[in-house]
């Protein structure tokens, strides 16, 4: 299999991982473990997992210049990105969540304009508009509680955080992945993270009853830290080094579809017109900001 097509499949095996995550994680929250003390299980867990798997591969040394760009990559893609989902998760609903994050492609191309000087069309200021709306829709006139779901507006104000910063992650990673390979970037990504979150999820992470804890729950953390944080976060990185920041994105469209079917079929959310029209909204804002123009023939 050539390196692209192996790509592809690494990007697609990682939005499938993410797409039962919404179900799995919500279900653990807030009552087995908070949703920041989640995140410093998941960047310990992480860490402890690249760091082995370093072992066994060749050691690389990391450019003095390149730390700063290496925190950043830390505090976005595994600080503010984590803890802003699974706090949002907490306090909305696994559907919502994975419809609000399709906006990543959107802020990814807006980020690219800011940061990377490209040009953005009057057809994707359009499709910008309309993902937007669709992400507004669901925030100011869903539902605004549910049960096991206590703030939905305020969690989806936190999925936007978590799309936005998920699209700074993806700019900022893509130099340091031509040049350093997965393991050498995740397990220092890792290791910074562990830092930077137990200010946060510290206390959190302390109050969970690990004793107490049956086999449902372990499976579920056990999923959580190495399905959904060490696997996802390497299939992506991988898939990095052979397609664009844009085209990762483009994965994130698999999520809704996947991450509707497990939390329907599990009983842990429900749909409605309001979300099928907001996502509706998203999908062809998105579809239009991102869609290149065919070259003429003659």
């Amino acid at each position: 299999m050539n390196p692209r097509a192996l790509a592809l499949l690494a990007a697609t095996g990682a939005s499938a991982i993410y797409g039962a995550n919404h179900t799995l994680a919500k279900g653990l929250m807030p009552d087995v473990i908070g949703p920041f003390g989640f995140i410093v299980l998941r960047v310990v867990g992480a860490a402890v997992l690249f760091w082995i798997t370093s072992l066994f591969l060749p050691r690389e040394k990391v450019d003095r210049k390149d730390w700063l760009r290496i925190l950043g990559c830390a505090l976005f893609g595994m600080v503010l990105n984590m803890n802003a989902f699974f706090k949002g998760l907490e306090l909305s609903t696994p559907i919502n969540s994975s419809v609000v994050i399709t906006l990543t492609p959107v802020l990814l191309l807006i980020l690219s304009a800011f940061f990377l000087k490209e040009r953005i069309t009057w057809l994707k200021s359009v499709g910008i508009g309309l993902g937007l709306v669709g992400a507004l829709l669901l925030i100011l006139f869903g539902e605004k509680t549910q049960p096991n779901a206590p703030n939905i507006p305020l969690g989806n104000i936190f999925f936007i955080v978590n799309a936005t910063s998920y699209a700074f992650y993806l700019i900022m990673v893509k130099p340091l992945v031509a040049k350093y390979s997965s393991i050498t970037l995740m397990k220092f990504f890792f290791l910074i993270a562990i830092f930077l979150n137990i200010p946060v999820g510290g206390s959190e992470f302390m109050a969970v009853d690990w004793g107490g804890l049956d086999f449902d729950a372990w499976w579920k953390l056990a999923f959580v830290v190495v399905g959904t944080t060490y696997l996802t976060y390497l299939f992506n990185i991988y898939a990095l080094k052979q397609l664009s920041p844009s085209t990762i994105g483009a994965f994130i469209y698999l999520q809704p579809v996947l991450a509707t079917l497990i939390a329907i079929m599990a009983g842990a959310d429900t749909l409605n017109s309001l979300r099928l029209g907001a996502a509706a909204l998203i999908f062809l804002g998105v579809f239009l900001s991102t869609r290149k123009k065919k070259a003429r023939t003659f």
